[in-house]
């Protein structure tokens, strides 16, 4: 027992630096879309905007993938995977609906994937989930009718949501290929080496897919209109670089481990309310009544979704306080 009073005193303020590293993760990722949407409507294919966007943050972590040069032997699957599901996979589909749905809605959508994570955990792994946990689900895909409005024939390019449910699938890709990352304790690859490498093979893949080669390289040396204003296309293109890849990656991925995953999980969460409130900002893309409804149900729907799911190795559901059961297995496990 002392050990685990110890352990938590010691974790409080570890939880709050990762506490606050989800945050800003969420941040970064959130304005992703309001950056991207402009250098789209100039002119650049939404395929071309995610190859700047990857293969700048890919060269931007180069260093660290030099430095982790063992771990394609270690984890080539793993690797594989992250690059194709969680880097072009998800950036793909998500940059794709930009060009056809409102921001806001895109994330939206796109953050069904805690709750979709759920149908992987009953369903494939054959884990129990709570009655809390199936609400959330419930609850989800109810406020998902709402931000679509499927009472008024879906008025939303079909096609984009289509890619937005993409970006969802592959986001739990992304969670799925994390915990299988993270179950060799010591033996653990190091997440800022997975990141750097699945940049690269997603910088990979994406350049056979968008063919860079093809882009229209002078909307870059000319500039954007950011709700009616102009901005330099290359500051955007810094920014989606910079502070929505390199910084959300490494912020989020150090939370993870600071974290439980389904506390870091539900921080990210913000990441849709944050890209919508942007986008009603800085691009004037207004909801109506019923859709900010229907988007705050489908993220209370997540996060009951993602605060029931049982923990990692739990025989039984967990029906409350599996966050801090986990954080005090890992203080025992130490």
């Amino acid at each position: 027992m002392p050990v685990h009073t110890s352990v938590s005193s010691q974790d409080s303020p570890g939880k709050g630096a990762g506490l606050g590293l989800a945050l800003v993760s969420a941040l970064a990722f959130g304005g992703s879309g309001v950056a991207a949407k402009p250098l789209i409507e100039a002119g650049l294919d939404p395929l071309h905007v995610v190859w700047l966007r990857v293969a700048g943050a890919a060269l931007t972590m180069l260093p660290l993938a030099v430095r982790h040069r063992a771990l394609p032997r270690r984890r080539p699957l793993l690797l594989a995977g992250f690059g194709l599901l969680a880097v072009a996979g998800v950036q793909a589909c998500y940059f794709a609906a930009l060009s056809r749905i409102p921001v806001g809605v895109a994330l939206l959508i796109e953050y069904l994937a805690p709750a979709l994570v759920l149908g992987w955990v009953r369903f494939v792994q054959r884990r129990p989930v709570t009655r809390a946990a199936a609400a959330g689900v419930v609850l989800a895909a109810g406020g998902l009718a709402c931000v679509v409005e499927v009472w008024s024939g879906l008025s939303f390019d079909a096609v984009g949501l289509l890619l937005a449910l993409g970006a969802a699938c592959c986001q739990v890709g992304y969670f799925v290929l994390s915990d299988q990352g993270s179950d060799a304790g010591a033996e653990a690859p190091d997440p800022l080496g997975v990141i750097a490498y699945g940049l690269l093979v997603g910088a990979a893949v994406l350049t056979a897919v968008a063919r860079p080669w093809r882009m229209d390289w002078s909307v870059l040396a000319g500039s954007a209109r950011l709700n009616g204003a102009a901005v330099p296309a290359l500051a955007l293109l810094a920014w989606i670089v910079l502070v929505a890849t390199v910084l959300a990656y490494v912020t989020g991925v150090l939370s993870v481990r600071r974290l439980s995953p389904q506390v870091a999980g539900v921080v990210a969460c913000l990441e849709a309310v944050i890209a919508t409130v942007l986008a009603w900002v800085l691009l004037g893309e207004h909801l109506s009544a019923p859709q900010v409804l229907g988007g705050a149900v489908v993220l209370a729907g997540a996060f009951i979704a993602q605060t029931s799911a049982p923990a990692k190795g739990d025989p039984e559901p967990v029906a409350e306080g599996g966050a801090e059961r986990e954080l005090s297995a890992r203080g025992t496990a130490a």
